[in-house]
């Protein structure tokens, strides 16, 4: 007994105000990131508390957001998606091709719907029933996809012939733009979905544990292959409004490493690599700090080429910061 009670006594006690202090940045942490770099950009540049810049910042991220929407569900059950970036330009050539096909706006857009929702479906039909990892499968979707596009734009760019198109991505409600209302919907629409519902809860619990998924009777496959579905579906409303904004997509160079920008706001908003453990509020705010950091960049007139150096290692940073809770 007294070996057991001196080895009681030996054991370290964590004073209340550091225990909540570490739960405070646990929780919060992106929010706190958010903060100081808003803070931080405030006082470097005093440009950057213009109300137009702040919405061009909004705007800038409502594409990339919303990628990064569906990859958080990706992520999160365990998996990644790498083809993002060339779906997205292969929707937006084939939504052109529809539209100008047919005149119609709302025949376009349920052609872009269907064809985001059918690549994700490939992922995830890849994913959990060729039991590919998903690197690989996405890897393959991703140099399918944009081979694709280019195929059917001869490498170049396809223009839309149907003016209207352009006031999805163009016209604005009060200061806001479409792209920006879409994306805070979209944000509200996924955090329901992922915090209040079932088919959340068992996203969560297959990101956690795939295996005791199963044991607990959670159709594992089925909702892999909805969370890949859902992530095309986004991708698509990206691809809307990417290509309503200058009413043309180029096969070449649109989509280009959004794959990276979206993999990057998600980390940096706290969903782990592994899966299981993040929040969508997280991504909205990893995303925003993305944002202001490219918009930051931009103002102190830092070299382009350098901007994905800033991001490869904030990447890193989150994930260290990741692996010490």
């Amino acid at each position: 007994m007294a070996d057991t009670n001196s080895l009681k006594e030996q054991k370290p006690q964590i004073s209340p105000i550091k225990g909540k202090l570490s739960w405070l940045w646990s929780e919060y942490s992106v929010i706190i990131a958010f903060i100081i770099i808003f803070i931080a950009a405030s006082v470097l540049s005093p440009r950057f508390l213009d109300m137009n810049n702040q919405l061009n910042i909004l705007m800038q991220v409502s594409i990339i957001g919303i990628v990064a929407l569906g990859m958080t569900i990706v992520m999160l059950s365990g998996g990644i998606d790498l083809s993002v970036g060339s779906v997205l330009v292969l929707v937006g050539v084939v939504t052109v091709l529809a539209l100008n096909a047919t005149g119609s706006i709302w025949i376009a857009v349920l052609t872009a719907f269907i064809v985001g929702s059918i690549a994700g479906f490939l992922n995830g039909i890849m994913v959990a029933k060729g039991r590919i990892a998903s690197f690989i499968a996405t890897l393959g979707m991703m140099a399918a996809a944009r081979s694709i596009a280019l195929y059917i734009a001869e490498g170049g760019s396809i223009s839309g012939e149907v003016s209207g198109f352009t006031a999805i991505a163009n016209n604005n409600l009060w200061i806001f733009d479409y792209p920006i209302i879409i994306f805070l919907i979209m944000t509200v629409l996924v955090y329901i979905l992922m915090h209040k519902t079932r088919f959340g809860r068992h996203v969560y619990a297959i990101g956690s544990n795939e295996k005791a998924a199963l044991l607990s009777a959670i159709r594992v496959d089925r909702i892999k292959i909805g969370v890949y579905s859902l992530a095309g579906l986004l991708v698509s409303i990206a691809a809307i409004i990417e290509t309503s904004r200058l009413n043309s997509i180029s096969s070449s160079s649109s989509g280009v490493q959004y794959e990276l920008d979206a993999i990057a706001a998600v980390i940096i908003g706290g969903t782990r690599m592994t899966g299981g453990r993040g929040k969508i509020i997280g991504t909205f705010f990893g995303v925003l700090i993305l944002g202001i950091l490219n918009n930051m960049m931009n103002l102190m007139n830092v070299s382009p080429h350098l901007q994905g150096f800033v991001k490869g290692l904030i990447i890193i940073i989150a994930v260290v910061f990741q692996k010490r809770e």
